[in-house]
C-alpha cells in the first residue's frame, strides 16, 4: 500500500495533459488550484497506514490474499458494505470535503459483477481480463476515477442519433490488438489527480448503440487523453490561506472534462464492447453503489459543519440560546437520518452471482434522494446559526493590513475571550462548506434527483402493494386467485 507521500510523489511523476484557465498545468501537486484536492485524496492513503483505522481502511484481497487499501477492494460481505460507509464518514470528518476516491471504487465493484454475468451468458472473457486489471490496481494501490457521465448532447436522442457522435464515448475502430475510442466524460471528480480512469456507458443502450456500449480502463497519461479542469467558486480564495475556509482540503473534488481523441485501448483492458444488453445493468449497479455512499461521506462532512456552527455559536455568545440548540439538534437529526439510510442499504445488501455484495437498491436510492434535500436544509440552518457576516467578511489581506487590520479586528469580534481571527476562520469554513459548489455536488453527484425517483418507482412493486390493498378491503379478482 502507498503512503500519502508516495501517492503525491507518484502524481509528480505523471505527465498527463491537463489545462486550467487556458494554460497547461505542469506541476499539479504543488499548484495551489490543485493542491487541496490532492491533499484530500491523500487522506485515503493516510488512514490506510494508521493503526487506528486498520479495520476500516484496509481489507484482504479475495484475489491475492494480501492486505490492500479498502478503496481497491471488492466487497465480500454485508460487513464490507457497512465498513465502507463508516470509512467514508471517518474520512469526511478529517477532510470536511470530497476525497474523490469513491467513484472509482464503485466502478470497480460494478464492473466486477457485470463482467462475470456477461461471461456466464455470452461466453466472453471480460471477467478474467478485469480480475487481472484489478490485481494491478490492488498491487500498486492506484487511484481510479470512474468515468460514467457523458456530455449527452440532445437528451431526447439516443447516442447513435446525436448530430455529433462524439457526445458519448464510442468505438471508432476495432483492431486485432484493441480498439480506438473517441468522446468525452464530464464532471470527473478527482480525475486530475488519479492514475487511471475506468470508463462505463452512461445510459441503457439499444442494439443501434453498440459502438457506445463500451467499458474499458486506461492510464490517464495515455496519448490522446486531455483534461480541462473546471472553475470553482473559490478559485481565487485558494491564493489566501484563511479566505478559502477549508485551508488544507478545499471544497468538493476538483472536476475535469476528460477528452478522448482517438485513444488506443488494448483488448486486455476492454471489459465490454458492443454488449448493449448489459449496459443498463452496469449503469444501475454503479449508481446503486455510488448512492450508498452519501450517508457516509456527506455525514462526515456534516459533522465538521455542525462543529463549526456550534463553535460559531460560542464565539457569538449565543450557545446557550434555546433556538440555537434546537437548530443544532435538527442538523444532527438530519445527518444521522442520512447515515442510517446508508447503513440500512448496506446491512440489507445481497450477494451477486459474481460473489461480491451489492447494496439494497431501494434503500440506496432513498438515501441519495434524501441527500438532495437534507443537505440543503442543513446548509440553511448553518447560515441561520452563523449569521449574515459569513457572506460579507473582509479578506485575509484586510485583517493583516497595518491600517485597516485593527478596525476589522475590533468590529468583527464576538465574545471578548475569543480572538477575532478564530471567529473569521470559522465563518470562512462555514461559508466554504455551504457554498454553491458543495450544494450542487450534493444535488447532482451520483445522479440528479429524478434518476433516483425513476429507480424508486421501478423497484416499488406497485402491483404487489395494490394486491395488499385489494385483500384488505375485500376486493377479489383474477389476479388474487
Amino acid at each position: 500500500m502507498k503512503t500519502a507521500q508516495e501517492y503525491m510523489d507518484s502524481l509528480r511523476q505523471m505527465s498527463g495533459e491537463i489545462y486550467f484557465m487556458g494554460e497547461k498545468v505542469e506541476n499539479l501537486v504543488d499548484n495551489p488550484h490543485f493542491r487541496p484536492h490532492v491533499n484530500s485524496a491523500a487522506m485515503t492513503y493516510e488512514v490506510a497506514c494508521d493503526p487506528e483505522f486498520e479495520d476500516l481502511a484496509t481489507a484482504t484481497s479475495h484475489l491475492t490474499g494480501k492486505t490492500i487499501n479498502r478503496f481497491t477492494h471488492i466487497h465480500q460481505s454485508n460487513l464490507d458494505l457497512v465498513k465502507k460507509v463508516k470509512l467514508l464518514r471517518a474520512i469526511g470528518q478529517r477532510t470536511g470535503t470530497c476525497f474523490q476516491r469513491c467513484v472509482g471504487w464503485d466502478a470497480l465493484n460494478a464492473t466486477y459483477s457485470v463482467t462475470y454475468e456477461m461471461d456466464e451468458k455470452l461466453g466472453t472473457k471480460y471477467h478474467e481480463r478485469f480480475c487481472e486489471y484489478l490485481k494491478h490496481i490492488q498491487e500498486n494501490d492506484l487511484m481510479v476515477v470512474g468515468g460514467m457521465t457523458d456530455p449527452k448532447g440532445d437528451r431526447m436522442l439516443s447516442p447513435h442519433q446525436q448530430a455529433d457522435p462524439d457526445l458519448f464515448v464510442h468505438v471508432v475502430e476495432r483492431r486485432e490488438d484493441g480498439i480506438v475510442v473517441r468522446g468525452a466524460k464530464a464532471h470527473q471528480t478527482g480525475a486530475a489527480n488519479s492514475h487511471e480512469i475506468l470508463i462505463m456507458p452512461t445510459v441503457n443502450m439499444r442494439p443501434e448503440d453498440a459502438d457506445y456500449a463500451v467499458c474499458f480502463a486506461v492510464n490517464l497519461e495515455t496519448p490522446g487523453i486531455m483534461q480541462i479542469f473546471g472553475r470553482q467558486t473559490n478559485d481565487e480564495r485558494k491564493m489566501c490561506e484563511m479566505d478559502q475556509g477549508n485551508r488544507v482540503f478545499g471544497i468538493v473534488g476538483g472536476e475535469t472534462l476528460v477528452v478522448f481523441n482517438d485513444v488506443f485501448i488494448p483488448w486486455y483492458r476492454v471489459f465490454m464492447c458492443g454488449e448493449t444488453q448489459f449496459s443498463g445493468m452496469l449503469v444501475e449497479r454503479f449508481a446503486t453503489y455510488h448512492r450508498q455512499n452519501y450517508g457516509g461521506c456527506k455525514c462526515g462532512v456534516t459533522d465538521v459543519l455542525i462543529g463549526a456552527c456550534a463553535s460559531m455559536a460560542e464565539y457569538n455568545g449565543a450557545a446557550r440560546a434555546s433556538h440555537i440548540k434546537d437548530k443544532l439538534v435538527e442538523m444532527i437529526h438530519l445527518a444521522e437520518t442520512l447515515h442510517t439510510g446508508s447503513l440500512a442499504c448496506s446491512y440489507e445488501g445481497s450477494q451477486l452471482p459474481a460473489g461480491n455484495y451489492y447494496p439494497h437498491t431501494t434503500y440506496a436510492n432513498v438515501t441519495k434522494q434524501n441527500i438532495t434535500r437534507f443537505i440543503y436544509e442543513i446548509g440553511r440552518l448553518a447560515h441561520d446559526l452563523a449569521g449574515g457576516f459569513i457572506g460579507t467578511l473582509p479578506s485575509e489581506k484586510d485583517l493583516a493590513h497595518p491600517v485597516i487590520g485593527p478596525v476589522v479586528d475590533k468590529y468583527f469580534k464576538g465574545v471578548a475571550t475569543f480572538p477575532t481571527e478564530h471567529r473569521i476562520r470559522m465563518a470562512r469554513l462555514i461559508e466554504n462548506m455551504t457554498g454553491g459548489t458543495a450544494m450542487v455536488e450534493s444535488m447532482h453527484g451520483a445522479g440528479s434527483p429524478q434518476a433516483q425517483r425513476v429507480m424508486l418507482l421501478r423497484d416499488a412493486k406497485l402491483e404487489q402493494r395494490k394486491g395488499f390493498a385489494r385483500k384488505i378491503c375485500g376486493i377479489i379478482d383474477d389476479e388474487d386467485q
